[in-house]
Parts: structure tokens; sequence; C-alpha cells
């Protein structure tokens, strides 16, 4: 798989479209659809890396902001390092999953051992306030957006919950702060800071990680 990455990479900077490239890849290295996803998540041109990270905040950089966060893009894969699912670590840095929503969002044993992990992470951090952007044509994101609100209120966090037709034309347009690990938004946004880099860093033992 790292391998196919590596090819795949190399495809994308030439300019050949992702399906194509992945495809070449796959097939090549014979590797199933779950670890063509992992793959395609995974690459990046090799000249987007290199703006990918430039744009990356550090720690300190966050403290006393508001943040955006690309909400069911942080919320499943924290999910999964809870549930000892596959993380992927991309070339440009950030952490992906392979899971998929297909329309619907389902709470899971994990999703508020999720939520207060990265609420104390964030507070941790000293972030000032935090928005949320759910994406509204996912069934149950007014659900979702009850249940964090309730628990915002429970546990006093600064957050804002919005349910948005669009998200990730909604956070490239903002001037703060984006917590993603999603390609498009990290090629389009002023800035984003990696928080999974920092659970898997300091408060979530034993992941099941792969760098590819």
């Amino acid at each position: 798989m790292s391998e196919a990455t590596d090819d795949m990479c190399f495809l994308l900077e030439k300019k050949y479209s992702e399906n194509a490239s992945l495809k070449l890849v796959g097939d090549h290295y014979q590797i199933n659809e779950r670890q063509r996803k992992a793959v395609f998540r995974c690459a990046c041109p090799l000249t987007n890396i290199g703006k990918r990270k430039q744009k990356s905040l550090s720690f300190n950089d966050i403290e006393g902001k508001t943040v955006a966060i690309d909400g069911y893009n942080l919320l499943i894969i924290v999910e999964s390092m809870l549930s000892n699912g596959y993380i992927f670590k991309g070339r440009d840095g950030a952490y992906r999953d392979v899971a998929s929503i297909h329309g619907t969002y389902k709470k899971v044993d994990e999703t508020i051992p999720a939520l207060l992990l990265i609420a104390n992470s964030l507070i941790d951090l000293k972030v000032k306030n935090v928005i949320w952007y759910l994406d509204s044509p996912i069934s149950n994101s007014g659900r979702l957006k009850s249940l964090m609100r309730e628990l915002a209120e429970e546990y006093y966090w600064h957050w804002e919950i919005e349910l948005v037709n669009s998200p990730d034309k909604t956070l490239v347009a903002l001037d703060f702060p984006v917590i993603t690990a999603d390609a498009w938004i990290l090629d389009n946004v002023t800035n984003w800071f990696n928080l999974s880099e920092y659970l898997i860093e300091n408060k979530i033992k034993d992941v099941n990680l792969v760098c590819l």
C-alpha cells in the first residue's frame, strides 16, 4: 500500500485524474477496495504536500483563537480511533480513516466519548471559541446537533453548532483556523490545525495507526 501511495502521488503530480490513477495503481498492486480507499485518501500531488504543510498551525498558534471544525470529518475519525479502527497517516501529515457515512450518520458507543475528548483537548489547547459545521443533507444531523448542544450546555463549552448545506465551501471562506483532514479543504483554506495529530501524540494510547 505504501508503494501504491508512492505511485499514486507521482501520477497525481503528473496531472493524471484521481480515478485513473487509483485504478492503475490498485490493479498493479492487486489491492482490495478498502485498501484502495486508504491509498486514495492518503495520496497527494507532491506540490500540494508542501503547500498543505505550510498552512498547518502549531499547538501554540490556536491559543486564544476561534476555530472552525469540519464536524463529521473530525468526529468520525475520533470515533474510529476510540474503536481501534485503522487510522492512516497521509503524505500531507493529515490522519484519515476509511469510514463512510453514505448519507446517514448513526450515533455509536464512541460518539459521546469522542465529543468529550475533542472538547477537553480544545480546552487544554486554550481555544477561545469553537464553531462546528455539520452537513445538513446528512440524515440525523439535527439529532447530533441537539446532542452536542446538550453536552455544551452541561459542560459550559463555548460551542456553536451550525447545519449548512456545504461545509466545505463554508470552511474555506473563513479567516480563522479550520480543523479538518479533507483534502479539498486543505488545498483551499487559509490555514488549518491537525487536531488528530494532537490527539494521537497526547491523548489516545495505542492508536491502530498505519503510515502510508
